[in-house]
């Protein structure tokens, strides 16, 4: 019952972490200790897992599900995205530098544990991390791409987001943000809007059986070479929460509202010190946090 609990906490926090742009919940995956079983998992899911049912009886197929597993975490992660959607938007407009000050700790505490998982690290692995850093790095400045709201497009997003939302290091929110259905979708779950809800978890679902199964391949043949790849994925990301930042365009939102469309990460200056202040100290709380979680799941 205990282990249970944990596994649902474990899903409450991926679900958290993937509301938020910036942070993966595959990251909470992998630091916890959950991340390979969760793909093991997802890529059993086939047509043969099903018809096992009907041959075998419900609970053959249970086990080789591993239905226990797979449902904890997906009822802690749905608790977490619908109940802390509003909760996490709600900090983001009114505590910004708290928040992000708070992820950044986190991702900068998983880029370390990762790269200490990493067995004879060497110059070719060195070389990885680089190629992580600069594509992440290159995603994080570019410039957002307006998708339109049709069915097929929010089924595309989904397909997409989803992908990242299981790979440690980027984010499926971030991808959100850069398709610009980040406010849409946040928006869709608040409201419970059906239509949009069943379309974009149909994405998330075709993206999810697809992708896990090259993420497993990945894993078997070239575990190294991919935490690297990640843990620069993850150096990389912190150039998008990184809140300190000047607007280089803006547009009227559909409440008239001006907001930035593009903007460029700026070094603050002591006029902004406040929120340096509370910046760094929340980096400093997301750091121990995330360290502390790491060791409690080895224990």
């Amino acid at each position: 019952m205990k282990s249970r609990l944990i596994l649902y906490l474990k899903g409450v926090a991926m679900g958290a972490a993937d509301i938020v742009p910036g942070v993966s919940g595959g990251t909470i995956a992998l630091i916890t200790g959950i991340y390979e079983e969760l793909i093991t998992t997802i890529k059993n899911i086939n047509l043969d897992l099903f018809k096992s049912f009907f041959a075998s009886g419900y609970k053959k197929f249970w086990i080789e599900l591993n239905g226990n597993f797979l449902i904890t975490l997906l009822l802690g992660i749905f608790t977490s995205v619908i109940l802390l959607a509003q909760v996490i938007v709600f900090l983001l407009e009114n505590h910004e530098y708290k928040l992000w000050g708070f992820f950044f700790g986190l991702i900068v505490a998983s880029a370390v544990l990762i790269l200490k998982d990493i067995q004879s690290f060497s110059i070719n692995l060195a070389f990885w991390v680089l190629v992580g850093i600069i594509a992440a790095g290159a995603i994080s400045l570019s410039n957002s791409t307006n998708i339109p709201n049709t069915d097929v497009y929010v089924f595309f997003t989904g397909s997409i987001a989803i992908t990242a939302m299981i790979l440690p290091g980027i984010s499926g929110s971030f991808i959100l943000l850069l398709l610009s259905k980040y406010e849409f979708i946040i928006n869709a779950i608040k409201d419970f809007e059906l239509r949009v809800i069943i379309v974009f978890a149909a994405g998330c679902i075709f993206g999810l059986i697809i992708f896990s199964r090259f993420l497993h391949y990945l894993f078997q043949n070239y575990k190294n070479k991919l935490l690297s790849l990640l843990s620069g994925f993850l150096i990389g990301s912190l150039i998008k929460i990184w809140p300190f930042r000047q607007n280089i365009e803006t547009r009227l939102n559909s409440d008239g509202v001006e907001e930035a469309v593009v903007t460029q990460p700026v070094i603050p200056d002591l006029t902004e010190a406040n929120s340096i202040v509370f910046f760094i100290a929340f980096s400093f709380l997301g750091y121990i946090l995330i360290t502390f979680i790491q060791k409690k799941s080895i224990t």
